[in-house]
């Protein structure tokens, strides 16, 4: 007897008409047709000999094909007799050990910063977003790097407009004097000033998009990301929400800064104390299973997700807002992707949230 052994380290997520594969080690992901699925659930419970005696003759080619295709992309191997009891399987379990992993923070200009300095170091954050929206000069980028130097931060990630000041010899400049700052994005650029190379300490993308904050919560395939981290992140929580902190404009605090709810500014309170209010972690743990729509894609553990924009049709007994994510254009029922902006059925939403 023959048994397939599927590798611990590979995910199968079935939606309704079709299953994603997910390499978790290699980081890539699959799209295959939902009668893969029942196949290698069988080979889970049943030899290959026991389920290839349940088919017909012209049934048994394709399964036999569909077995090649499991060890032909190496997501299992065969062993005989038996299937290999050397490897257990993953846990789905997912621990984050700071009590805010990311601040996203909306600025005109970097005063604000001091008002949340110390609650980055008390808090334990890991990342922080700045999304300006005046052009920063170089001196911009030098005081936000030495503003959370000595801090516990892993880095710092800026979006800013774009300025004609921005050429090579600035960017070389930024690049020999900054230490925190890891991804730097200029948007609404008339043209690229240069084609950057992995040769920066941090990543740099120039972008002729005019980027406002309001473009955030787009869903696309070329956002989605097959990451261990984030898959595990996404089983047990919210992917978008969990243990961050939103501050727009105002220095009003958030669970995002294009969210409605306020639970304190910057210039009167702590994130310490905004963390402690009500409701704040009600989004927490709100995982892609329980938002409608979402809990029956195939694309679920891989892809982000969007309180501030959504599509308003469903609220829970908590009073959460779990509809699916007003600019996503997939529709698993169907497997078909449409322009969002152009479905009838989300224009009320549109002009509630005044998107063009």
């Amino acid at each position: 007897m023959k048994y397939f052994n599927l590798f611990n380290n590979i995910l199968v997520t079935k939606g309704v008409k079709r299953i994603l594969i997910s390499d978790l080690q290699r980081n890539f992901s699959e799209l295959y047709a939902l009668e893969f699925y029942e196949i290698i659930e069988e080979l889970k419970t049943k030899s290959i000999e026991n389920i290839l005696k349940d088919y017909d003759a012209e049934s048994k080619l394709f399964i036999q094909e569909y077995i090649h295709l499991l060890i032909e992309k190496e997501y299992g191997f065969i062993t005989e007799n038996d299937w290999d009891k050397n490897f257990p399987p993953l846990s789905y379990q997912f621990h984050e050990p700071n009590e805010i992993s990311n601040i996203f923070i909306e600025i005109n200009n970097n005063s604000i910063l001091d008002n949340i300095k110390q609650s980055v170091e008390n808090l334990g954050v890991k990342h922080v977003v700045i999304y300006s929206h005046n052009k920063l000069l170089l001196k911009d980028f030098r005081d936000i790097d030495s503003q959370f130097k000595s801090s516990v931060l892993n880095g710092v990630e800026i979006i800013s407009p774009f300025h004609e000041s921005i050429d090579r010899n600035f960017i070389d400049s930024l690049n020999q004097t900054v230490e925190l700052i890891y991804s730097l994005t200029f948007h609404s650029c008339p043209k690229i000033p240069f084609r950057s190379k992995d040769e920066f300490r941090f990543a740099l993308q120039f972008s002729r998009e005019d980027l406002k904050i309001s473009s955030c919560g787009k869903v696309d395939l070329k956002y989605f990301n097959t990451n261990l981290s984030k898959v595990l992140e996404a089983f047990n929580y919210n992917s978008c929400l969990y243990k961050k902190i939103g501050i727009d404009l105002h220095g009003n605090i958030k669970n995002c800064p294009l969210m409605p709810e306020v639970f304190g500014n910057v210039h009167h309170n702590s994130l310490e104390e905004a963390l402690a209010k009500p409701g704040f972690k009600k989004y927490w743990e709100i995982t892609k299973d329980q938002i409608e729509v979402c809990k029956d894609c195939e694309f679920r553990y891989i892809c982000t997700d969007c309180r501030a924009y959504t599509e308003r049709s469903h609220i829970n007994n908590d009073g959460a807002d779990v509809s699916k994510p007003l600019k996503c254009g997939y529709d698993p029922y169907t497997g078909k992707w449409e322009d969002w902006s152009r479905n009838p059925l989300k224009q009320q939403a549109i002009r509630l949230y005044k998107l063009n």
